[in-house]
């Protein structure tokens, strides 16, 4: 199997691309070319309606128009399919003009028609198929394009959050989508979107193969500045060390998220590796619907504080990370800048406070040193998804630790779309699952972040299965708020609630750590990583020296 996967990376993009394979051919040029990138993460779905991983939304980023995106700095948005925009009728209405004689990779005409069908579908459907971008389209009552490079939005009230929402917001090609709305809109998600993708970014996506590989060629019909090289590929690991092991062979040039452990070894073996403060973090899953039907201590607050206490983030961060983390405390990390509440800290790693929360609960230890509560032993499995390389040594390190405060715990693996699967059954009602380890990677407006706890994402973005009525109205205010600093000061209550609440119990806000080949150059590290959410500069800076 892995020499069919390697031989799949290598020689299809000659076959397809009709480029430079490994640079032979064009190596002294500083354009063109073939790059090469791992990662660990993966692209579960080509479906803007069901993708999940980080990188899904990434290549959306490069194969799909979106009005704006984040400047050089990750603050400031900057335009992209959207040359300028306006607020006008006191912030409810939003114009934005729109790139002309743009084209998708198929050679239909792109305007901001295919822009408001987009918006428009995603409003109608939106408690249906649209649910994963149900939070991108709230308060939106319509859009309209009065012509092909006018965009118009039409808003309930003023909101805060608009440019942040569409810095996400991928704008599909209405003739191709609008075939799928069957089904009162739930023909969206089972649309499966195989290669070759239409779309309308720097690049086409020409060959897919879930949990292999994906390939990329630059799209010449592109109405922006076009990308310097030909293609890239993106190969799937789903080990570590096989991964760096492929890189130091130089199969592949890159390594999107370099884990801990490798970062010593890709140093000394002559590759670039940078460092920057990341907006990934880990986290400790409770869930936490008020419907559970088993183990509902798990609900009880007292419960949550004292698993949080029994956490050693140190201990995470030292042998996970090798130092490469920070604690993490709240759904919105430092890196975002003002928006990350400051003045809530980790818990205490504090194991005789953890048993005596416990004991205060009557939760007393059986002769195998476990608890029953109500009833029954205090024994959890914990999902851990198999594309987050840092799960397992977590999970081995916290596993001990409970077993201390009388918990028992034992770790299920799954690929992430099981494990998904898994918490959110039956029917997306998150009845059954107890604890999970997973990873968030924000963005630096906070909308996206607190939305995935809101009741609106069940069967959606929720993977905790929260839903509070009071967080969902703090939620809706703060998107209201066209004062930035009145917004900010309901975001930073909001994150309050939730560490109160503990649907996560967060564990490290670990960097963002990328390598590259010492042959290429404009490979732009983010907080995110280079292959990212934010916006399309790496791989089109992209060059080889």
């Amino acid at each position: 199997m892995r020499k069919r996967w390697l031989w799949a990376f290598v020689a299809i993009p000659c076959a397809l691309l009709l480029s430079g394979c490994g640079g032979s051919s064009k190596s002294s040029s500083k354009t063109g070319g073939t790059f090469r990138m791992g990662t660990s993460s993966g692209i579960d779905s080509l479906n803007p309606y069901v993708a999940f991983n980080q990188d899904a939304y990434a290549t959306f980023q490069y194969i799909y128009p979106i009005l704006v995106q984040y400047d050089a700095t990750n603050k400031h948005f900057v335009p992209f399919f959207a040359s300028s925009w306006k607020a006008t009728d006191g912030g409810k209405t939003w114009t934005f003009d729109t790139v002309a004689n743009a084209k998708w990779s198929d050679g239909k005409p792109l305007t901001a028609e295919d822009a408001a069908w987009t918006i428009n579908t995603d409003i109608k459907y939106a408690a249906g198929g649209a649910a994963n971008e149900a939070g991108l389209i709230a308060h939106i009552t319509h859009a309209d394009a009065p012509d092909p490079n006018t965009l118009v939005i039409h808003y309930k009230q003023a909101a805060g959050n608009v440019l942040g929402q569409f810095q996400q917001f991928f704008i599909l090609p209405k003739h191709i989508w609008s075939r799928h709305t069957g089904h009162k809109g739930a023909d969206l998600k089972t649309f499966a979107n195989s290669p070759p993708v239409v779309g309308s970014g720097p690049f086409t996506l020409v060959k897919y193969q879930k949990n292999e590989i994906a390939l990329f060629k630059r799209n010449d019909s592109y109405w922006g500045t076009k990308p310097k090289i030909d293609a890239f590929g993106l190969r799937m690991f789903s080990n570590d060390d096989a991964m760096i092991s492929a890189l130091k062979a130089h199969e592949i040039d890159a390594i999107n998220v370099v884990p801990a452990t490798g970062i010593k070894t890709l140093k000394d073996a002559g590759f670039e590796v940078s460092d920057v403060p990341g907006l990934d973090q880990t986290d400790f899953i409770i869930n936490s619907t008020p419907q559970k039907l088993h183990n509902r201590e798990l609900l009880n607050l007292k419960v949550k504080e004292a698993f949080a206490h029994a956490v050693d983030r140190a201990q995470i961060i030292r042998v996970v990370f090798l130092g490469t983390a920070k604690p993490a405390y709240s759904i919105i990390p430092p890196p975002t800048g003002d928006w990350s509440n400051p003045n809530l800290k980790p818990e205490t790693f504090d194991l005789g406070l953890a048993n005596k929360i416990l004991d205060g609960l009557g939760y007393k230890k059986g002769a195998d040193g476990i608890r029953v509560a109500d009833g029954h032993n205090m024994s959890y499995q914990v999902i851990t998804p198999t594309s987050v390389s840092s799960a397992n040594r977590t999970f081995q390190i916290m596993q001990p630790d409970f077993r201390k405060i009388g918990v028992r715990l034992t770790q299920k693996a799954l690929d992430a779309t099981a494990a998904f699967a898994e918490m959110s059954a039956p029917d997306n009602k998150y009845l059954n699952f107890d604890l999970a380890l997973w990873d968030w990677t924000a963005l630096i407006d906070p909308d996206f972040m607190l939305s995935v706890t809101t009741c609106a994402q069940y069967g959606g973005w929720s993977d905790s299965g929260y839903c509070d009525k009071n967080y969902d109205a703090l939620y809706s205010q703060q998107q209201l708020t066209p004062n930035q600093t009145a917004r900010r000061a309901l975001v930073w209550k909001m994150q309050k609630y939730l560490y109160d609440k503990r649907p996560y119990i967060w564990l490290a806000n670990d960097d963002s750590v990328a390598a590259v080949s010492p042959k290429w150059a404009g490979f732009v590290n983010t907080p995110q990583g280079p292959f990212n959410e934010l916006s399309i500069r790496s791989l089109t800076t992209l060059h080889r020296k």
